[in-house]
């Protein structure tokens, strides 16, 4: 039974904590056995039945939940380098795509490149993620845009879940955009979603959620519910790509759903936030997309302060949001979002394990939750986010055992 000594201080970031509230403990100590933690708290009041247990020695580091990336795009063919220079040339977003890039050309790509070639590259971004303290990831789909290229995108999470160290949650996104053979009869890929697509993916049970991008040039609202309503008869659960580019209203459809999250949010109306205030869902920020597309960030404050619970995520994908940093994600987020170090460390932690809905069983560091932590070399959680470095993380334990 491992007894983590000599924390100079613990996050334990309970569930039911204000967000601006990360439970922190200073000269602390952890325990845990069987990979779920036993005992959190001031190291003078350690429990007796535990002092002769194996000391390890944390060294006056920081101890954290390990943190969960709730919006990522995991699995994708080839880059989008040549997107990032048009962008600092003036090209838009919205202007990339509707010249065949965006997207349309990482579907292409996803579409040409191999099961195993898909695999190698997502495992080598989820052992980048672990190495910076990530303990679990939510992986869209979205880039095959056909029966068989969705399902081999989910495919790959299957494998990787089972054969990673980090868990993978997985979410069903054929509604991303609508793929170029369909540009012409959009609704006859939507019923492929709804009549095919969505019941084949509850049947082998290859997600957890379902998500749509309700935006100008993707799917309306009307659409998005349509899909929304199928997903929810087979049991999955919903999540929203909502407000990225413009207020369309995502904010508010999300809330109507009951989804679990709002993902993006960088145009929320005063509308969409009181909806989802009302509602507990969760919305996911995203600030690395904000940081490369030249967007208005999530704003955080509003959020907060009329009661919705704000995640903090990477977006990883091969465009917009091109890199799985989230330590990176998080030091943005205070920057840009006004968020304090205790607000973004439980978006990154237990509000994240909200938003794939597993707030139960990971992101805090309380007894009962999964022992999943990251020691950062770091005297305290302000010092870590204030002073970024490429990787603070000296270890990780996933399920009670160091996996870095």
């Amino acid at each position: 039974m491992p007894v983590l000594r000599n924390i100079a201080q613990l996050a334990t970031c309970p569930p039911d904590n204000p967000q601006q509230d990360a439970g922190l403990i200073d000269n602390a100590a952890l325990v845990w056995t069987d990979g779920t933690v036993r005992w959190a708290g001031p190291v003078g009041e350690l429990p007796a039945e535990f002092r002769k247990e194996t000391v390890l020695d944390c060294e006056r580091r920081l101890v954290i939940p390990g943190l969960v990336d709730c919006h990522t795009h995991l699995c994708f063919g080839g880059w989008r380098g040549d997107e990032f220079d048009l962008r600092l040339r003036g090209a838009s977003y919205q202007e990339i795509a509707a010249a065949g890039g965006g997207i349309a050309s990482t579907v292409a790509a996803t579409r040409g490149a191999s099961t195993g070639k898909l695999v190698r590259k997502a495992r080598s971004a989820l052992d980048g993620m672990l190495a910076l303290g990530v303990t679990t990831v939510e992986c869209k789909t979205g880039y095959g845009l056909d029966e068989a290229n969705e399902l081999k995108q989910l495919e790959v999470y299957r494998q990787l879940n089972e054969e990673h160290s980090l868990d993978l949650v997985s979410t069903y996104l054929g509604a991303h955009i609508v793929p170029p053979e369909f540009s012409k009869d959009r609704n006859r890929y939507i019923s492929l979603i709804c009549d095919v697509m969505i019941p084949l993916v509850a049947e082998r049970n290859l997600a957890e959620f379902c998500d749509a991008f309700v935006e100008e040039g993707a799917y309306a609202q009307d659409e998005a519910r349509r899909i929304f309503e199928v997903a929810v008869t087979h049991g999955l659960g919903i999540k929203v790509h909502a407000d990225q580019l413009s207020d369309g209203g995502g904010a508010v459809l999300a809330a109507d759903m009951n989804a679990v999250s709002a993902e993006h949010l960088e145009y929320i109306s005063e509308d969409g936030i009181r909806a989802l205030a009302a509602s507990g869902t969760v919305a996911v920020s995203l600030p690395i997309a904000s940081l490369y597309l030249g967007e208005p960030y999530l704003p955080a404050r509003k959020l907060i302060e009329a009661g919705v619970p704000v995640a903090v995520a990477t977006d990883f994908n091969p465009g917009s949001a091109p890199s799985y940093h989230l330590p990176f994600a998080m030091t943005l987020a205070c920057l840009n979002q006004k968020m304090t170090p205790q607000e973004v460390l439980n978006g990154a932690t237990t509000i994240a394990a909200r938003a794939v809905g597993r707030q139960q069983s990971i992101g805090s560091l309380i007894p009962g939750y999964q022992a999943d932590l990251a020691i950062i070399d770091a005297p305290s959680l302000n010092h870590w986010l204030y002073h970024f470095v490429p990787n603070a993380c000296a270890s990780v334990v996933k399920r009670g055992e160091f996996a870095h």
